[in-house]
Formats: structure tokens, C-alpha cells, sequence
């Protein structure tokens, strides 16, 4: 999209324009995204005005109602980044989807960010080694980065370490405003770089420290559930993948089962488009379990946490 596209639309003028670029609405899709709350604050036009603008790029792309062989069209754009492991890569319809949030859940040691730091590295593989060819933003939250373990992720690919660090974009986040900041920030880095994975490690981990008690739940959720659609928003603009992991806490009204839950209620668990559940099994082993997914069924494998990274379980 060019400069002329947005000069177009109503009550953009010179000054006007000059803003939205500051602010990052650079093109039609992005404004069109917006929230008239949020355009009206970045433009510094009126609420009504930011309506009329944001409704004017709506126009302009036909975001309208469309046949769904269309959409089918736009489905056939969604890529795929492969885990390590064919057995989790089935499980997932053939890995990590773009244009798609998926959260990985589970204890400590049940390969969470494992399993993130193997996505930093794959998603820089070409399309036919199962990767995008892409960098990878990694916002952390729980100060798990480690350079040292896709250094060792990056040899056992016969990668170069020293590019694929350089194609890792790495942030730390210290409480949940700077962790928003960041994600918000990320529509600039994207642009200018070729990003195709976001990863939040973790994504609850800073609003759980930060909101504490049942008063705060409410407040807390909104923030959650604001976060997760920008997040989105994101994902469907750029056709990029999002990955969070999340948090589990022990539920003492289970007296059969599993008591372990995740963090984030209802609010992730709908925004979520695909629900991992990581359990840590004996030695390299780990369970998968997928147990939400829009079009996949239920369904669990196995696979391993190697020094290499995360690979099929031998002999499985």
C-alpha cells in the first residue's frame, strides 16, 4: 500500500498522515485493525473522525463479508514451522500455524521453553526444511533466553550460530506494562525485519506477579485478554505465528487426576487457537497433549528434549 492509499481516506490531511506514520499505520490493513480509540489518540483527530477513517480502509480492502472459497484462498497463505519432532509436528497438523496463537502449558522441566528456543531456530529454515525463512522476536518474561542453547540447536542443524543469534531478536520484559510495550513495539521491528514467529515466555508469568488477589482478577483479565488480541491482531496482519507458553498452578479440589490448571481462565483459553499440555515423562521423554485446536482432533504423542533440542522420542 502506498502514501496515496491513506491520503485518501477521509479526514486524513498532511499533518494527520505525518502522525499515523509516527504511530506505525503505515498501511490500509493496519488502520483498518485499529481500534477508533486508539487511532484517535495517535492521530490526534476525534473519536467520530477516527471511525470514519478506520471504516473508509475498511472499504478500500472489502473486509466485509466475502464466500468462503475466499477465505479458503487466504487459509492457503498460512504457513507451518516444524517443532524438531514429526511426532509433535502431526499432532499439530504439521507444526507451529501462522496466523494462529498457540500456548504450551505445563510444570517446570516439561519443555515449554525448550520447545521455544527450537522454534527460534526453525523458523529460520527454509520453507522446504520446514521452517519460514524468517527471524524470531522472544520476549521474556521469566528470564529463561538462553544464547548458549540455540547456539547448541543451531550446530546440531548445521546452522551458523552466530546468524541465527543475529536473526533472534531478544527482549526482557520486567513487569506486564513493559511486556505490552514490547508486543505493541513490535509492529515497527517487524516491518523492518522479516519476522514470522513472536514468542512470549512466559505470557501470564509478569501479570500473575503483578496482579495479586481476588480483587485484581478482573482487572488483571482485561489486560490479559487486550494483550492476546493485539497479539492476534499481529499474527493476521503480518501472516506470522505467535507461541506463549504458560504457567500451570495446582488445583487442591481434584482428588482423582491431574490437579495441575493453567493460569489465564477462560480469557486464553478462548483466545488460544491451539492448547499444548507439556508433561515431563522419564529422562528426555516428554507428553504432548493436544487439547484444544479449531479443526484437529484431541489427541497425545510423545517426543524427546535432547542437547540437540527437541526431536522424536527413539524407538518410540
Amino acid at each position: 500500500m502506498s502514501e496515496k492509499d491513506l491520503e485518501g481516506l477521509p479526514g486524513v490531511g498532511e499533518k494527520t498522515l505525518e502522525k499515523l506514520k509516527e504511530s506505525g499505520y503505515t498501511d490500509l490493513m493496519s488502520i483498518a485493525a485499529a481500534s477508533s480509540g486508539n487511532l484517535s489518540t495517535a492521530a490526534g483527530v476525534g473519536a467520530e473522525t477516527a471511525s470514519k477513517i478506520i471504516a473508509a480502509a475498511r472499504d478500500k480492502l472489502e473486509m466485509g463479508f466475502e464466500p468462503a472459497t475466499k477465505v479458503l484462498k487466504k487459509r492457503k497463505l498460512v504457513g507451518k514451522i516444524t517443532t524438531g519432532s514429526k511426532s509433535l509436528d502431526g499432532l499439530l497438523g504439521g507444526g507451529i500455524e501462522t496466523q494462529s496463537i498457540t500456548e504450551a502449558h505445563g510444570a517446570f522441566g516439561s519443555g515449554k521453553s525448550q520447545l521455544a528456543h527450537q522454534l527460534a531456530v526453525t523458523v529460520q529454515l527454509p520453507v522446504e526444511k520446514g521452517g519460514l525463512g524468517g527471524k524470531a522476536l522472544f520476549i521474556d518474561t521469566e528470564q529463561t533466553f538462553r544464547p548458549e542453547r540455540i547456539i547448541e540447536m543451531a550446530k546440531a542443524l548445521n546452522l551458523d550460530p552466530d546468524k541465527v543469534l543475529e536473526n533472534i531478536l531478544a527482549a526482557r520484559a520486567y513487569n506486564s506494562d513493559h511486556q505490552i510495550v514490547l508486543a505493541e513495539k513490535a509492529e515497527d521491528i517487524i516491518k523492518e525485519n522479516n519476522v514470522k514467529l513472536i514468542i512470549i515466555d512466559s505470557v501470564t508469568a509478569s501479570l500473575r506477579s503483578d496482579y495479586t488477589g481476588r480483587g485484581t482478577l478482573a482487572n488483571r483479565q482485561q489486560k490479559l485478554n487486550k494483550h492476546l488480541h493485539q497479539l492476534q491482531k499481529l499474527a493476521d496482519v503480518h501472516n506470522l505465528a505467535i507461541y506463549v507458553t504458560n504457567q500451570v498452578m495446582s488445583r487442591p479440589d481434584i482428588l482423582f487426576g491431574d490437579p495441575t490448571a493453567p493460569i489465564g481462565g477462560h480469557i486464553l483459553g478462548h483466545q488460544a487457537t491451539f492448547r499444548l499440555y507439556l508433561r515431563k515423562s522419564k529422562a528426555e521423554k516428554r507428553i504432548a497433549k493436544l487439547i484444544d485446536s479449531p479443526c484437529l482432533p484431541e489427541g497425545e504423542t510423545v517426543f524427546a528434549v535432547t542437547g540437540a533440542g527437541v526431536r522424536d522420542l527413539k524407538g518410540a
